[in-house]
C-alpha cells in the first residue's frame, strides 16, 4: 500500500498512523519507523526523526478527532509558541479540524466559529472532512462526492488509492462554472478600474445577478481549482 500511494494522482497524501495502526506503543513506533524508512528510500535527502513546524513547506495541519473549540485553542497556542522562536515572514498556517465523534457534532457551532487569539497567521481554516470507507463501491463514493459538492465542499479524503481519480473528477468545476467564474473575475477587474465595487452580471435567460466581494472570492477559488486540474480558462473580452 505504501508503494501504491506514490502512484496516485492525489493532491495530498496523508499516511494514517492513527486508526490504521494498533494502539500499542510498540506498534505505533514500528509504524513510524517503517514509514520513515519507506519515505527515506524514495527521497535523496535524509528524513529527520521529528518534523518541526519550522519547515517552510508546511501549510496545513490536519487535526483528527477534534472534540471542542478548546482543542483548537490548545493547538493554536502551541503553534504560536513554536513560531515565536523561528524565523519571521512565514506563510499562514491553516488548521483542518476532523469531526469524528458525537461530542464534536454537539460542539460543532463553537468549533466552526472558532478564531485564533494568537495573530492573523493562525486564523485556522476549518473543514469537516468526508470519508467513504466502502472503497470498492464506486457508485456509492460518487454519490457521497456529489452530495458533498452540493453542500459546498471542494474536496474529499480518500482512504484507498483507487478512490482518488473519481473524487478529483467529481470536485473539478464544470465548464459552465468555470466560464461564469471567468466572467466574474474579468468584470470585477473592469469595475475596479472604473473605481466601482459591485456590478451586475448578465444572466443567460435575461436579467442581472449582483456580484460583490464574496462572490468574487468564490469565483477566484473556482478558477484556482480549474488551473490546478490543468483546465484551460476561457478568455473573456
Amino acid at each position: 500500500m505504501l508503494e501504491k500511494s506514490l502512484s496516485t494522482k492525489s493532491d495530498v497524501i496523508i499516511y494514517d498512523l492513527e486508526d490504521s495502526v494498533p494502539p500499542s506503543t510498540n506498534d505505533k513506533d514500528a509504524a513510524r519507523k517503517r514509514l520513515k524508512n519507506f519515505l527515506g528510500s524514495k527521497n535523496k535527502l535524509p528524513l529527520p526523526e521529528r518534523i518541526a513546524l519550522g519547515i517552510p513547506s508546511i501549510r496545513t495541519l490536519v487535526l483528527p478527532k477534534i472534540h471542542s473549540a478548546q482543542d483548537l485553542h490548545h493547538v493554536s497556542r502551541e503553534i504560536y509558541t513554536a513560531r515565536r522562536t523561528g524565523p519571521s515572514g512565514r506563510a499562514p498556517l491553516s488548521i483542518v479540524a476532523s469531526i469524528e465523534s458525537a461530542r464534536a457534532l454537539w460542539a460543532l457551532g463553537d468549533i466552526a466559529g472558532w478564531k485564533s487569539e494568537y495573530g492573523p497567521d493562525l486564523g485556522g481554516k476549518l473543514s469537516a472532512l468526508l470519508v467513504c470507507i466502502n472503497y470498492k463501491d464506486m457508485d456509492y463514493l460518487k454519490e457521497e462526492c456529489e452530495d458533498g459538492r452540493r453542500l459546498g465542499f471542494n474536496g474529499k479524503q480518500a482512504i484507498h488509492p483507487n478512490q482518488a481519480e473519481l473524487i478529483q473528477s467529481t470536485f473539478v468545476p464544470t465548464s459552465k462554472e468555470i466560464l461564469r467564474a471567468a466572467k466574474i473575475v474579468h468584470q470585477m477587474e473592469r469595475s475596479h478600474a472604473l473605481e466601482k465595487g459591485a456590478f451586475g452580471l448578465d444572466l443567460e435567460g435575461g436579467g442581472k445577478e449582483m456580484i460583490d466581494a464574496p462572490m468574487l472570492k468564490q469565483a477566484e477559488i473556482t478558477i484556482a481549482i480549474a488551473k490546478a486540474a490543468g483546465i484551460e480558462i476561457p478568455h473573456i473580452e
